[in-house]
């Protein structure tokens, strides 16, 4: 997703010594001057235009350079910076992807507000997850199915057990057919989760089921998603104790408030 920009741009990005942020005559030269810095890997303007405290208020995905990429080559092909009284944003690209930091008019001129971006950054971030936490129930449906095609049974454990396939997922050899799910089902770092979700396989007399929930809920993720053997996601916000009601289910049964995620 485009808005990684944000997060791939900490490859640019050690500590730098403390200066006062820099401001503009306009929004657009401001918006002229974080393009620059970027396509130049310039850590000092970077630091300079956005407060040397920017990295603080960025999701700590990890560094995404193909987003970089992204960004300047939509910015070649168009670039608008859109103002709206004292706030101005920066869009670029044919489908206008907007930069979530604004540019404000402070006194001293126009300037970056990295702590008014937080709360757009957070909420990109939160949906990001919650879309690839519906994608991966969908793939669990399809695992499910492609394993009781092999065993003409369901699994009941995502991660098989060493030197077993007994689960939705094992590491195979090159040249072995892979196993009906993926191994990023099977993070490297226990609890870590997956796009900010955890996943757990639900008792069903009729099938399979699977709840998803948020790993920290109001920061990778607001809402929990169940699915079962019929391929159709339902979503509930659970609350921040999502995943004790999550561990405590003991059946796929949502009710009323469960709402259907539309496709």
């Amino acid at each position: 997703m485009k808005n990684k920009l944000l997060c791939g741009m900490v490859v640019f990005m050690m500590s730098a010594a403390a200066m006062a942020q820099q401001s503009f005559s306009t929004p657009e030269q401001a918006t002229d001057a974080l393009a620059s810095a970027i396509s130049e890997q310039n850590e000092s303007a970077m630091s300079n235009l956005l407060g040397e405290n920017w990295r603080d208020f960025l999701p700590p995905e990890g560094v995404d350079p193909d987003a970089v990429a992204r960004f300047l080559r939509d910015w070649k092909v168009r670039h608008n910076t859109v103002v709206e009284g004292n706030t101005a944003h920066l869009a670029v690209g044919d489908s206008g992807w907007q930069l979530p930091i604004p540019v404000v008019k402070t006194a001293s001129g126009w300037q970056f507000d990295m702590k008014e971006g937080v709360e757009e950054i957070l909420t990109r971030e939160i949906g990001r997850n919650e879309l690839a936490a519906i994608e991966a129930l969908h793939a669990y449906v399809d695992a499910q199915q492609n394993y009781f095609a092999l065993n003409q049974k369901y699994a009941q454990k995502i991660v098989s057990a060493d030197g077993k396939k007994d689960g939705l997922y094992w590491p195979v050899s090159p040249g072995e057919t892979p196993s009906p799910l993926g191994p990023a089902f099977s993070p490297k770092e226990p609890g870590a989760g997956y796009h900010g979700y955890r996943f757990r396989i639900l008792p069903d007399n009729n099938g399979f089921a699977m709840v998803a929930w948020p790993v920290s809920y109001g920061q990778t993720g607001v809402m929990s998603f169940v699915i079962n053997q019929n391929d159709k996601v339902y979503q509930s916000d659970i609350g921040r104790d999502s995943e004790q009601k999550a561990r405590a289910m003991t059946a796929y049964n949502p009710d009323k408030t469960w709402q259907p995620v539309e496709p």
